[in-house]
């Protein structure tokens, strides 16, 4: 008899959060999905296969956590609220590929995680434990482990979790977030429109961003009070990047040109905080606007109408 996700039905969901007395926290930012439409759109998302170890960031009572189990090879689902960690014992209870550990995302060592499990699953005899009878569970020996990771993020903390995830240069080939859709929509913003920003450029430099559904408030208790949406991250390698010489000095440009949207860029560049040359000294606007000329960028220009590949550009320069 093979396990299946059973946790998606809103009774059966209050009644687990009042039988152990869980009240949603606020200041995690916790909204339990009943809806069992979205698990399956996140899974399909994220393309998780038999060969996958999924990291899940913020499992809550395992809702995902289950669907996630049913199709990947090895989870390891990372909460940070003590109180669901009872929670998560019993609706995990039917689930031999997967480990909760309690802690901080923030603050765990990622890297030594992805190595101990992605050892685990290469080693495996061939299928864990109630494998066989579950869709494309089976670890194929012709096809490597690959890491993703999946999550539903409350919105105080996406930005710092993705960056960690990304600057960290973690070997993940995938990072797919349920967050909420005005974020998602700054996450694929292109150049010129008004959601795009630093977190437009940040995320794009590392990765190929493609939003895969929508998700009203309804599908959660309690309702959130806007609409969110999955959106898929798919990693660049560093070879397939923009090309720049250093890019925390891009970066630096970058913040400098969005802490303040509506200055020209030469104003933002001789005004950064951050933003210094070798000797430690501030460019001057002569320098600001001689670099701007030697990229053939027009001395009014603002941050928010350049690309990726002109900020490269421009830091290449200065």
């Amino acid at each position: 008899m093979r396990n299946e996700p059973w946790l998606l039905k809103p009774q059966k969901t209050k009644e687990i959060l009042q039988r152990y007395g869980i009240r949603m926290q606020k200041k995690f930012g916790q909204n339990f999905l009943i809806d069992s439409h979205v698990p399956e759109k996140i899974v399909a998302a994220a393309d998780i296969n038999g060969t996958d170890f999924v990291i899940e960031i913020g499992p809550g009572i395992g809702t995902l956590t289950q669907y996630l189990c049913y199709a990947a090879g090895s989870v390891a689902a990372i909460e940070i609220d003590r109180h669901l960690l009872p929670v998560l014992d019993e609706t995990l209870a039917d689930w031999e590929n997967v480990e909760v550990i309690s802690g901080d995302v923030m603050k765990l060592d990622l890297s030594a995680l992805i190595a101990r499990k992605t050892r685990e699953l290469e080693e495996s005899p061939g299928q864990e434990a109630g494998a066989a009878d579950r869709p494309s569970a089976s670890l194929q020996n012709d096809r490597a482990v690959s890491v993703k990771v999946v999550a539903n993020l409350p919105y105080y903390i996406t930005t710092p979790i993705l960056m960690k995830l990304l600057e960290e240069e973690l070997p993940i080939d995938s990072i797919t977030v349920m967050i909420q859709k005005e974020v998602a929509d700054r996450m694929q913003a292109a150049p010129g429109t008004s959601a795009y920003g630093a977190l437009s450029l940040a995320v794009q430099y590392y990765a190929e961003p493609k939003l895969s559904a929508i998700v009203p408030p309804n599908c959660f208790v309690p309702r959130p009070n806007v609409d969110s949406a999955v959106i898929h991250l798919a990693r660049r390698m560093p070879e397939e990047r923009i090309h720049v010489q250093d890019s925390r000095k891009m970066f630096a440009i970058i913040r400098a040109a969005f802490s303040q949207r509506r200055k020209t860029l030469v104003n933002a560049l001789r005004n950064a905080a951050d933003l210094r040359k070798p000797d430690g000294t501030s460019y001057t606007r002569e320098e600001a606007e001689q670099a701007l000329m030697a990229c053939g960028l027009p001395l009014t220009v603002r941050g928010e109408v350049l690309g990726l590949q002109e900020f490269a550009r421009l830091s290449d320069t200065l």
